[in-house]
């Protein structure tokens, strides 16, 4: 930087130099005033003060320099800090017009939702009013159809014996009281099941097995011989004849004898008696018969009398699906007696039928039927409750 001027030697012995300037500085008075020379620039340079104050001014200049120096950049980083500034400014305005406004759409869309949300309460607690009344009414049609179910098995049961419809119906009613799930409908439940214990404890009894019999021989009616059917027997072939004697005789075989006309006629005699001899076995034919009229009735009385015994088997039918032990007896001792009386008993299909009519009559139908009161009564019971 600024170099400080050397100060030339002095020297001592000069003339010029002053003998006391001290004393003079010291007493206060200018040399102006005293009347002596002016001092120069080099003796006020060797002063000390005056080289501090140089010093001083000096440093206080390069002071001045560095703090401009420092100023200038400040103000230059300042300036570029407030350019960005301004920018940041700038983006941060326009990130908060657009937050305002994503805050307004936002503000919309949640009081849109809060107006849906309002309605969507109100429609839940429509919706859930209405479910309570339609539960509440769901359950009282289901309780008046059971009733309505358990009612006609236990007519059908009572009138008919069916047992395996009231155990259906009574299934299906406690099925549908399960689907319901409700801790009210136990004691319901528990009736029902009752029931179904009382039922299932019944003596089975093979209605369908038993009707089919019956079927069966209804079917068979048309084809089973009448005494007054009775037809002379064709007649039987020679040969069966001979085989016949032959195994009555226990007689060896003859030995074959020589073609010869004596042989030849004796052969002919003998399939012309034979011939004959069953001819005259097939004109009488003697049969004991407890009731004569059954051979002298005509083809149209037959007719009647296969259609009666065919009704008397219908009868028992129906004696046996509605539970009527007496009817059903009575009818098929008659159409026994019948079989007996006016058909050919040492038939095959005769013997067939007495056979399927015998296993019939072996069935119990006196069997008491409980009735299904107590479903009922829990059912109605429970109805009458407020």
């Amino acid at each position: 930087m600024n170099e400080l001027p050397t100060l030339p030697e002095q020297n001592p012995a000069s003339p010029a130099a002053p003998q006391n300037p001290p004393q003079a500085e010291s007493a206060g008075q200018a040399p102006d005033h005293m009347g002596g020379p002016a001092p120069s620039v080099a003796e006020v340079l060797q002063r000390p003060l005056t080289v501090a104050v140089i010093v001083l001014f000096v440093l206080l200049a390069a002071q001045a320099w560095s703090t401009r120096n420092h100023l200038q950049t400040l103000r230059m980083e300042m300036a570029k800090r407030l350019e960005r500034g301004e920018v940041i400014n700038s983006d941060t305005s326009t990130l908060a017009h657009t937050l305002q406004d994503q805050t307004r759409d936002l503000q919309a869309k949640v009081a849109v939702l809060e107006n849906r949300q309002a309605e969507a309460q109100s429609q839940q607690l429509a919706l859930e009013q209405l479910y309570q009344d339609l539960s509440k009414n769901r359950d009282e049609w289901a309780l008046a159809e059971i009733e309505q179910v358990l009612s006609t098995a236990s007519q059908q049961l009572q009138l008919a014996g069916n047992v395996q419809g009231a155990l259906i119906a009574l299934q299906n009613a406690d099925r549908s009281l399960s689907r319901s799930d409700k801790p009210q409908f136990i004691t319901i439940r528990r009736a029902i099941a009752k029931d179904m214990e009382k039922l299932k404890a019944l003596p089975t009894l093979d209605l369908a097995g038993v009707a089919l019999r019956i079927d069966n021989v209804i079917a068979q009616v048309d084809t089973l011989p009448m005494l007054a059917d009775e037809k002379p027997a064709e007649p039987m072939p020679p040969v069966r004849v001979q085989r016949r004697r032959g195994a009555a005789k226990a007689a060896p075989a003859p030995a074959p004898a020589p073609d010869n006309l004596a042989t030849r006629v004796q052969e002919t005699w003998h399939a012309w008696s034979a011939e004959m001899w069953g001819d005259v076995r097939q004109l009488i034919r003697v049969r004991s018969v407890d009731t004569p009229d059954a051979l002298m009735m005509s083809p149209t009385q037959s007719y009647f009398l296969r259609e009666n015994l065919k009704l008397r088997l219908l009868n028992a039918r129906l004696a046996l699906l509605s539970r009527n032990e007496e009817a059903f007896r009575s009818d098929l001792v008659a159409a026994q007696d019948a079989l007996t009386r006016y058909f050919d008993t040492k038939a095959r299909s005769t013997e067939t039928a007495q056979a399927l009519l015998r296993q019939v009559q072996e069935n119990n139908l006196a069997i008491e039927m409980p009735s299904l009161s107590d479903s009922l009564n829990a059912v109605r019971n429970y109805k009458a409750k407020p």
